[in-house]
Formats: C-alpha cells, sequence, structure tokens
C-alpha cells in the first residue's frame, strides 16, 4: 500500500542528527535510490496536478459551448483519470514484483509511478492546450 504524501514527506524530512545529505545526482545506497524515486515521483505527480488542471478547464469550455447538449467533457475526464489512477496503481504494483521481497521493489514501484505519471502528463497537457 503506498504511503500517503504526507507521511512519506514527513519520513523523507526526518533524518537522523548528523545524516548525510541526500544527493540524487549520484545516490549511494539502495536507501538513497528509493528516496530520490520518491522525489521524483512526487515532482511528477504535482506536474500532473497542473495538467489536470488545464485538462479540466478544457473540459469545462467543451460543455459551456454545447449547452443544452453540453457533450459531458468534465464527467468524462473525471471518470477517466480515476480510471487511469487505479490502472497506473495496480500496474506499478505488478511490475515491482520483478523484485519481490527485496529492497529494489520500493523504487521499482515508485520508478513506474514516476514513469507512467510523465506520460498521461503529457496527454493531459495535449488535452488541455488544444485551442
Amino acid at each position: 500500500m503506498p504511503l500517503p504524501r504526507l507521511a512519506l514527506a514527513a519520513l523523507l524530512l526526518t533524518a537522523p542528527a548528523g545524516a548525510r545529505a541526500l544527493d540524487c545526482s549520484a545516490p549511494q545506497t539502495q536507501s538513497d535510490m528509493t528516496q530520490c524515486a520518491a522525489l521524483m515521483y512526487q515532482a511528477a505527480d504535482a506536474d500532473l496536478n497542473l495538467a489536470y488542471g488545464l485538462a479540466r478547464g478544457m473540459a469545462r469550455q467543451l460543455d459551456a459551448a454545447g449547452g443544452a447538449n453540453a457533450p459531458g467533457a468534465e464527467r468524462r475526464l473525471r471518470d477517466a483519470q480515476r480510471a487511469w489512477i487505479a490502472f497506473r496503481d495496480l500496474a506499478c504494483e505488478t511490475e515491482s514484483l520483478l523484485a519481490y521481497g527485496g529492497s529494489m521493489q520500493p523504487m521499482l514501484r515508485l520508478s513506474c509511478l514516476e514513469r507512467l505519471t510523465r506520460a498521461r502528463t503529457e496527454d493531459l497537457r495535449y488535452f488541455g492546450e488544444v485551442n
């Protein structure tokens, strides 16, 4: 089960006193790699939320232009996004099984989440920026 964002952020920020700084340009340990993957996924998720806002705005415009015959674009976008999130989470959980039980498993899941989230962000940007 993925950690909630707030819990993950707290985990990353509560390093013991005297601990070395995390260097994601050259992570040295599996723990570092996993923490860096978490940070990369958080950044991708923030970008996704911005792109979803753009797409939602476009969907609202489509619905407003349709008047009484509105196409239901905002509802469809919301439903598609919810379905995509379920797909992404399950796909990445499955992909992480390549290292089942190993210390790499969380990193593989996070890397997959980042990759799929970035791809979806591009899809949403395409829809949201077409005018």
